[in-house]
């Protein structure tokens, strides 16, 4: 086992030795940047298409995790404490549909240490010589539940962004670990990019596999990782069937997504073009209050997703 603080990692990999580039590395942490669960589904979805996958690197979880605020699951069974489930973050080397090797990196935000955090990531990255951190989200927006999934991109350098984003300028939203891990991993050099996928605020308490699909699709098309997608497809059109069976029973909401669906289709209305110019395009206000709304929802479920 290689030393580093906060972070245990094996050192016998063969499958990571004498390759010509370094792995990917996925983060997907569980809680914050995860409306309607989308990149657990993603990334729950991809380890399920593995071998089951294999852990490389196990975190210290108990200088990263609040015990009281995320209380773990313990069995009471009769007159005894049983199955007590231990919050574990890890890194696991799985392989794609191909056999191509990569890492996930799942489990809990972070509370506390954020910066140790990185810092033992960093580790990680180094000690596998990772090529590329891409991290996985997912926060509620002012979007239809009809239209195509949106996603966010972001990187730690103009060359690995590979789409332009609907909107322009700045936007003050809440931090994560996550955000942090990236930041840092820029200033030290690590390339470093991901994907939020936008979930209609309305459902963003629900599992949304539309959008773990796109966010699987995105990390294709940006690693060369493959996966078959067709589950995920399938599930997204049984929660579309189920999302539309609701909202035909109010006026009220059915007025609501009409009118998202008409601010969706002026983002996209000129070909080629995610910001016509004649769209009304949110303002960071506007995004920032409907993601300060979702987190209320979380603060009133007592901080569990």
């Amino acid at each position: 086992m290689a030393k580093a603080r906060f972070v245990h990692i094996v050192d016998d990999v063969p499958e990571l030795v004498g390759r010509s580039d370094g792995p990917v590395l996925i983060v997907a942490l569980e809680g914050f940047l995860d409306a309607g669960n989308a990149s657990a589904l993603a990334t729950g979805h991809v380890e399920e298409a593995g071998d089951g996958g294999r852990v490389v690197a196990s975190f210290e979880i108990d200088e990263f995790y609040d015990y009281r605020a995320r209380r773990p699951a313990l069995t009471f069974s009769e007159n005894r404490y049983t199955d007590y489930e231990t919050p574990r973050l890890v890194v696991k080397l799985l392989h794609d549909a191909q056999h191509t090797p990569f890492l996930l990196l799942t489990g809990p935000e972070p509370d506390t240490r954020w910066e140790g955090f990185a810092t033992a990531v960093r580790a990680v990255i180094d000690h596998f010589s990772v090529r590329l951190t891409l991290s996985l989200g997912s926060v509620p927006m002012a979007v239809p539940h009809t239209r195509p999934v949106q996603l966010t991109n972001h990187a730690t350098s103009e060359r690995l962004v590979v789409q332009e984003n609907v909107w322009r300028g700045d936007i003050r939203v809440p931090a994560s670990a996550q955000g942090l891990l990236e930041v840092r991993l820029g200033e030290w050099g690590y390339d470093a990019m991901g994907f939020v996928a936008h979930i209609p605020h309305y459902v963003a308490q629900y599992p949304y596999p539309q959008a773990a699909a796109a966010l699987v699709e995105a990390v294709t098309d940006t690693t060369g990782l493959v996966w078959d997608i067709s589950g995920l497809l399938e599930a997204g059109a049984r929660t579309a069937e189920e999302i539309a069976s609701q909202i035909k029973e109010s006026d009220d909401v059915r007025e609501v997504v009409r009118g998202l669906e008409q601010q969706y289709d002026a983002f996209h209305q000129a070909e080629d073009n995610l910001l016509a110019e004649d769209a009304p395009i949110p303002s960071g206000d506007e995004l920032g209050a409907q993601f300060e709304q979702f987190l209320a929802g979380l603060d009133d479920e007592g901080g569990d997703r």
